[in-house]
C-alpha cells in the first residue's frame, strides 16, 4: 500500500527498507511459493554485500499475473504428496531425541496439602541428600530416538469430527451465510473438557480454538474481531524498531512447514506482518523470539488477521504479556510454582536439583517462552494448545512437571551430574502414548488441592516480590 512505499519520519532506514520489501511482495506474491527455497533479499541488502548477480536472482524470482493461474508441475506434486498431515515436508533434525514412556504415568503426582503448606524457598543451609531413584541403578541417559516417529491420523478421528460437529454451532453469519462465529451447543458443554483433553480433530481446531478463545478471554465475538482486524491493517503502515530483529527471526521459524518454506512466500509474510503488527500493540513486550513459534501455530489454522486477534487475545487474557516483558515476570511465577510442586511431589528430584546445582531457568524458559513449541513434536504441541485455550497458562506448568516426573529416576540416579541431567532436560521429547500424557494432565489440573496450592503459590511470588525477596526465592 502506498505508505509502505516511503519511509515514516525517523524511521530507519534499513528498517523501512524490510516493512517496504514484505509489503511490495506481499502484491506481487513470489515464484514457486511453498517449494522453491525463494531467494534472500533483506538481509544482503543491510550488510551491504548484495551484488548484480543477486540482484537479478531476487528480480526473476518476482511472480506475475500468472503465478497463480498454473497448472502444479510435477517437481510441486511430488513436494505436496510428500507432505504430512499438518503440512511439514522435512522433519527438523534434534540432537537429543528422548522417548516420554508411559508407563510413569500410570500414576498419578503425589500430593500431600500439609506438605504443600510448608513448602517454600530453596533453604541457604546445605541441600538434603536425593532419595535414591525407584529403580535402582538407573543410566543417567534414558532411551533416545533416531528420528521422530511417523505422524499418524489419530485413532477414532472420525467419529470425534462427528461429535465435534453436532457439539459446535453457528453463533454469527455474515450477510452471505458463512458463519463468522461458534458456539457451544448448551447440551454439550458439560462435554467440553473431557474431549479437548481427548485432542479436537484437526478439522475442527480453527473454530474450537475461537470459541474456546473467546469464552476465556470474555470477548465480544465477531466485534471484537473486527476491531483487532482494523488495528492490525493500521499498524502495517506504522514503523517499529523490531523489524529488522523480526526480519532475522522470520525464515528460521517453524521453516519445515509447506506454508513458511519459501523465503518471502505468503507463510513468511504473514509472519512478518502479524509479528510487525503485534511489537506496535504493547510498548513494554514490544517483540520477543518465542513469539515466532506461537503466531505460526496460530497462521497453521487462521488468516493473518484472525491470527492477531487470537494474539492479543493471549497477551491479553492468558497472561503471556507477563511471559514476554522485560525480565520476564510471569515466567519467574511459572517456574517458581513449578518448584514448589517439584518440591511437594517429588522431593529427592528437587534436593538432586539443590545438589547438583540446577537452576530451573536454565533448562525450563524456553518451554515456557515458546509454550513447548521446540520441545516436543508439532502433534503434541496441537494437544497441548487444545488444553491451553481451554485451562490457561497452568497447563505449561504441569507439563514441565510432567517431564521431570517421567525423567525423576534419570535425575536422582547416583550417575547423575549437572551435564547429564541438564543435557536430558534440554532435550526434544517424544510422549510414547499422547492420550496417557494427556490424562495424566487431566487429572493434575482436575485436582482441587493441587490448583488451590497453585493459586496460593502464585500469591506467595508475588508477595517476593514485592518485598523485593525473589532474586533468593528460585533454585
Amino acid at each position: 500500500s502506498t505508505p509502505s512505499l516511503v519511509p515514516s519520519l525517523g524511521e530507519d532506514l534499513d528498517a523501512f527498507h524490510v516493512r517496504n520489501t514484505y509489503a511490495q511482495l506481499e502484491v506481487s506474491g513470489v515464484k514457486g511459493d511453498g517449494y522453491e527455497e525463494g531467494v534472500e533479499r533483506t538481509r544482503a541488502a543491510r550488510t551491504r554485500v548484495a551484488s548484480a548477480n543477486s540482484q537479478v536472482l531476487a528480480d526473476a524470482a518476482v511472480a506475475d499475473e500468472n503465478e497463480k493461474k498454473r497448472e502444479l508441475d510435477p517437481k510441486e506434486i511430488q513436494i505436496l504428496s510428500s507432505l504430512d498431515r499438518y503440512g511439514f515436508f522435512t522433519v527438523p533434525s534434534h540432537d537429543r531425541l528422548f522417548s516420554m514412556p508411559s508407563q510413569p504415568f500410570l500414576k498419578p503426582l503425589p500430593f500431600s496439602p500439609s506438605a504443600a503448606a510448608s513448602a517454600g524457598p530453596p533453604s541457604p543451609s546445605a541441600p538434603s541428600s536425593p532419595t535414591p531413584s525407584a529403580s535402582g541403578n538407573v543410566s543417567a541417559s534414558p532411551r533416545t530416538l533416531s528420528a521422530l516417529p511417523p505422524v499418524i491420523t489419530p485413532g477414532k478421528e472420525n467419529a470425534r469430527i462427528a461429535k465435534w460437529g453436532r457439539m459446535l454451532i453457528p453463533h454469527e453469519r455474515d450477510e452471505g451465510g458463512n458463519v463468522q462465529a461458534w458456539r457451544i451447543r448448551p447440551s454439550k458443554v458439560n462435554k467440553l473438557r473431557r474431549r479437548t483433553y481427548k485432542g479436537i480433530p484437526d478439522r475442527w481446531r480453527a473454530a474450537a480454538w475461537e470459541v474456546l478463545m473467546t469464552a476465556y478471554s470474555s470477548g465480544g465475538g465477531v466485534r471484537e474481531v473486527r476491531q483487532t482486524e482494523r488495528e492490525y491493517r493500521d499498524n502495517l503502515e506504522k514503523p517499529s524498531s523490531y523489524d529488522i530483529q523480526i526480519d532475522l527471526d522470520v525464515p528460521r521459524t517453524i521453516s519445515g512447514h509447506i506454508m513458511f518454506r519459501t523465503r518471502y512466500g505468503a507463510g513468511q509474510r504473514s509472519l512478518f506482518h502479524v509479528l510487525h503488527a503485534f511489537s506496535l500493540r504493547c510498548e513494554t513486550c514490544g517483540y520477543v523470539q518465542g513469539m515466532g513459534p506461537i503466531t505460526s501455530t496460530l497462521l497453521s489454522y487462521m488468516s493473518p488477521s484472525l491470527a492477531y486477534t487470537s494474539l492479543v487475545r493471549l497477551h491479553d487474557a492468558y497472561s503471556l504479556h507477563t511471559v514476554f516483558s522485560p525480565g520476564f515476570p510471569g515466567l519467574l511465577e511459572a517456574i517458581y510454582v513449578q518448584e514448589r510442586l517439584t518440591q511437594v511431589a517429588m522431593p529427592g528430584v528437587y534436593a538432586a536439583f539443590q545438589k547438583n546445582m540446577i537452576s530451573t531457568t536454565s533448562y525450563a524458559t524456553k518451554w515456557y517462552i515458546t509454550l513447548f513449541a521446540n520441545s516436543v513434536p508439532f502433534q503434541t504441541q496441537l494437544r497441548l494448545w487444545d488444553v491451553f485455550l481451554l485451562e490457561g497458562y497452568d497447563i505449561y506448568i504441569a507439563v514441565a512437571v510432567a517431564i521431570v516426573w517421567v525423567y525423576r529416576d534419570h535425575i536422582t540416579s547416583a550417575a547423575a551430574n549437572f551435564e547429564t541431567v541438564l543435557s536430558l532436560l534440554s532435550g526434544f521429547f517424544v510422549p510414547e502414548d499422547e492420550n496417557v500424557l494427556l490424562g495424566w494432565l487431566e487429572k493434575m489440573l482436575g485436582d482441587k488441592r493441587i490448583r488451590s496450592a497453585m493459586r496460593g503459590w502464585r500469591m506467595e511470588w508475588r508477595e517476593l516480590v514485592r518485598q523485593g525477596k525473589e532474586g533468593t526465592a528460585l533454585l
